[in-house]
Formats: C-alpha cells, sequence, structure tokens
C-alpha cells in the first residue's frame, strides 16, 4: 500500500529527486533511517546507496542536537506557547536517560541501534546532551548505532522483499 503511493506519486521523478527524498526522510525526528531505507527501496534505489544516504541523512542532525538541544529547550520552556514542549522533550529524555546511563557510552549505541520509533539517533542526541555526555563519546555511540540499525533495516526490508518476490 505505501509501496503502492510512494511509486505511484514519484514513480516518474528523476533519480535524482528519488535520492534527495531519502536523504531528507532519513534526517527527520521518528522517522530517521528506519523509514528512509523502505522508501529508497520502494524508490527501487540500489540497497548500498539507501543505506549510505540514510545513514548519512540520519547522522547530519546529531551535531547540531548534542551542541544547541539544552540552549534551545531552555529557550522554549521560557516562552509560553512553547513551554509544553520543552517539558515533553525533557521527560523524553529522562524516561531514556536510565537505559543510557547503565552502560553509558555502550549503552547509548544500543539504544541507537535498536530499529524501532523513538530510539534513533535524535533521541539518542537528545538523552546524551541531557545527561552531559562528553560530545565525541556520544557522536562516536551514535554513529555505530545508526550503522547497526541502518544495517538490521536495511537486512529486513532486503529480506523482507526478497521472500515477498520468491512467494509472488
Amino acid at each position: 500500500m505505501i509501496n503502492d503511493f510512494i511509486t505511484n506519486t514519484f514513480g516518474g521523478a528523476a533519480d535524482w529527486v528519488k535520492y534527495v527524498i531519502t536523504f531528507v526522510v532519513s534526517m527527520l525526528p521518528i522517522v530517521e533511517l528506519r523509514g528512509a531505507i523502505p522508501v529508497g527501496t520502494a524508490f527501487q534505489i540500489p540497497w548500498y546507496w539507501c543505506y549510505i544516504l540514510s545513514v548519512i541523512g540520519n547522522l547530519l542532525p546529531v551535531p547540531f542536537i548534542l551542541l544547541f538541544i539544552e540552549k534551545l529547550i531552555g529557550w522554549f520552556k521560557k516562552t509560553k506557547r512553547l513551554r509544553k514542549f520543552g517539558l515533553w522533550l525533557e521527560s523524553k529524555a529522562a524516561k531514556n536517560t536510565p537505559k543510557v546511563q547503565r552502560f553509558e557510552t555502550f549503552g547509548l549505541m544500543i539504544f541507537v541501534s535498536v530499529p524501532l520509533p523513538m530510539t534513533g539517533a535524535w533521541t539518542g542526541a537528545l538523552v546524551a546532551a541531557l545527561t552531559g555526555m562528553k560530545f565525541k563519546n556520544a557522536m562516536i555511540s551514535i554513529i555505530c548505532g545508526v550503522l547497526i540499525a541502518g544495517a538490521i533495516v536495511t537486512l529486513i526490508v532486503q529480506g523482507a522483499l526478497g521472500f515477498l518476490s520468491f512467494l509472488i
């Protein structure tokens, strides 16, 4: 169904547009590469390009989140309209903090590598920043986690499609 929608909507688009869409989808919070790899696959982009574009796109916002999220949340909390959102971000990080702090750098990598919604690079960077993890350690953990998550999602998508094509 989603595959048909993507194919029908963007099927006639130039190849470079499909690559750009895959890249941009991987930068979106919540969706991240977990959504970008299936989108790229629906565009019939080779699996290795889906993986590369999705990993790079997913990692692009991470340094900015690590460096600026605390100041941004502080500003949100001072603003009447964004106060609830700032508090929600803090509570999201607090909820996931024990999972990460228990094993620190390794815990953050595992947390980011689990290919489920709300466990990716964005949330991992948020948790790392709000727990005071060193930038270098956080980046290494998140990069490793994103590489693992990308491999898992790629294997699942390629395996599922291969299995389905075998049945049909």
